[in-house]
């Protein structure tokens, strides 16, 4: 079943800040990118019972546009993990139909300052029973820096046992960064959880002053502190190379925070 229609190349234009998914943008980025990105999505088919996994770093000095599209049969499981450490423009976009009973986990990370925006833009599409879905984001910035996370959540009213979770929390270690986030629940069915939490703040004084209380220098207690924030992104990766890796990619990011 073809659930996305694809566009005909000749019709393809930039999206503007009216489209909510290109809200906060950087649209002058999007635009050295070209319109013809837009049609480029990877499509996976994950069959009943099937898992896929799936991790990446995202961060180069050029603008980046990473597109999926992900349909999950019966009982089916996809987990997608990300660092987004971009130093220009960085967006990956996720769309997902899911099955009866499958399940879709995404854990991702913004970081970085400059004046870039690095964003994830989810949608996720209960369309039948007892499938569930939970999405952790983290977002550490500084400079001019942006993390975004637009994360839509749609349930049909035939996907009834639903259970469906977001959590974005953004640390801004400057007062010129920034974070946006969009949830949004489209819910049709009555017998359903469905959640979703966003904060916005700072690194939490008591515990640098704690942990200089025991001999630690403000910037390693910094670097530890932020790795904890970070980590809760990469609970769910079980192979502990991978984790390790996006985690590290990350923590390499702040070394470049002159904060």
């Amino acid at each position: 079943m073809r659930l996305w229609p694809m566009p005909d190349a000749a019709t393809l234009s930039l999206p503007t800040r009216r489209d909510e998914a290109w809200r906060y943008a950087d649209m002058d980025a999007l635009a050295r990118i070209g319109a013809p990105a837009l049609d480029q999505w990877e499509s996976i088919s994950v069959l009943a019972g099937e898992t896929w996994h799936h991790s990446m770093v995202v961060g180069s000095d050029t603008p980046e546009l990473h597109r999926f599209r992900v349909t999950l049969g019966e009982g089916a499981r996809a987990e997608l993990f990300v660092t987004n450490a971009g130093q220009d423009f960085a967006r990956v976009e996720v769309e997902v139909a899911l099955g009866r009973g499958a399940h879709f986990e995404f854990g991702g990370v913004t970081i970085g300052g400059g004046n870039a925006v690095r964003e994830f833009v989810t949608k996720t599409v209960h369309a039948e029973p007892e499938a569930t879905s939970n999405q952790t984001v983290r977002s550490v910035h500084w400079g001019a820096g942006t993390g975004n996370f637009l994360g839509e959540i749609k349930v049909a009213r035939d996907a009834q046992k639903t259970d469906a979770a977001q959590d974005f929390k953004a640390l801004l270690l400057e007062a010129g960064a920034s974070a946006n986030a969009v949830p949004q629940l489209e819910i049709f069915a009555d017998d359903v959880k469905c959640a979703h939490g966003a904060t916005v703040g700072q690194l939490d004084e008591d515990a640098r002053y704690y942990m200089a209380a025991r001999g630690l220098s403000p910037d390693t207690a910094q670097h530890l502190l932020v790795q904890a924030f970070l980590g809760d992104a990469f609970v769910e990766l079980e192979d502990e190379t991978k984790r390790e890796e996006l985690l590290n990619a990350a923590l390499k990011a702040l070394e470049g925070a002159s904060l």
